[in-house]
């Protein structure tokens, strides 16, 4: 799928954001959607977003399971949000270690420089939302605008890490209401098409 419209996107992180952290999820029976988010992400669609995860995957670098294993996590991820009236343009996976030295990793940049590239959409007008110092850190690395969560690792990242947020919530559906009022008070709405409304 193309956002060469110009929609802006909000970057996810997927484990502790938009699921329940599970510490190495390897099971895609095990993934559970955190409450609020389905109708959280179905908002950030009406407003005009694209929606992208991001996501660290060492696991499979460290032998806990393997890619095929992560695409059918996807799979349930792809089925649990269709039923929650939810599409997301793109998901894009880091599998390695973080002694690989890889460029893709987060908070390297290389995930999201690869969606902006398939997906046609400038960082530096994105939101990114995650749990983690990694998730924000990244956030801050390519010009977005980088909101943390207290769910999955976030109230442990707010207490121990000094990675400057623009805003720390309690979960997404703040995050989204959040992102809402800022673009309302900056850019006005928009529609979802991504037009001004």
């Amino acid at each position: 799928m193309s956002l060469r419209s110009a929609r802006p996107v909000v970057l996810l992180d997927r484990d502790g954001t938009i699921n329940v952290e599970q510490n190495y999820l390897s099971d895609p029976d095990q993934l559970v959607l955190i409450d609020g988010v389905g109708a959280a992400l179905r908002r950030l669609r009406a407003l005009g977003f694209g929606l992208v995860v991001v996501t660290n995957q060492s696991g499979v670098a460290r032998g806990y399971f393997d890619l095929a294993t992560v695409t059918r996590i996807h799979d349930r991820l792809t089925a649990l949000l269709a039923a929650e009236g939810v599409t997301l343009d793109g998901i894009y996976v880091c599998p390695h270690s973080p002694d690989d030295d890889c460029p893709c990793r987060k908070p390297r940049p290389g995930m999201v420089e690869r969606a902006a590239a398939d997906l046609g959409f400038d960082p530096r007008q994105a939101f990114l939302v995650g749990d983690s110092a990694v998730d924000i850190t990244l956030g801050r690395t390519v010009g977005a605008t980088p909101v943390l969560v207290r769910t999955g690792w976030g109230r442990r990242t707010e207490r121990e890490a000094a990675c400057h947020p623009a805003v720390i919530v309690d979960d997404l559906p703040a995050a989204v209401a959040w992102i809402e009022r800022t673009i309302g008070a900056t850019a006005g709405v928009t529609d979802k098409e991504g037009r001004p409304s």
